[in-house]
């Protein structure tokens, strides 16, 4: 079993489900933490499927751990958590960030 296509999939689920509560039953700036963290999570669930077509496994584990943790920590404060996580936010940018770079020299290296 494709541990990181399953996770992906949950990434997916919970990304949709953050937004439709955000849409529908959030208030104030919860509202934009639930759209942002769902939009970024939602993409980095395709693109950990796509890498995994590829056989990147190193990206498409970045882009579901880097997923999870950014969106996951402004989930969180949405749901009324310490403020403080927005500091670890950006370690889940950064993941997603490292995987696009890695998956584009996996990329570039398999046309040479």
């Amino acid at each position: 079993m494709n541990w990181i296509a399953v996770l992906a999939a949950l990434s997916g689920a919970m990304a949709v489900a953050a937004g439709a509560f955000g849409a529908h039953g959030a208030q104030g700036v919860a509202v934009e933490w639930l759209k942002t963290g769902g939009q970024y999570q939602l993409i980095h669930a395709v693109a950990a499927l796509v890498a995994l077509q590829f056989a990147a496994r190193g990206p498409a584990t970045l882009f579901v751990g880097g997923g999870f943790v950014f969106a996951g920590t402004l989930y969180l404060m949405a749901f009324g958590l310490p403020r403080w996580l927005g500091a670890v936010t950006p370690i889940g940018g950064v993941a997603m960030i490292l995987g696009w770079l890695w998956f584009a020299w996996i990329l570039l290296r398999a046309a040479r």
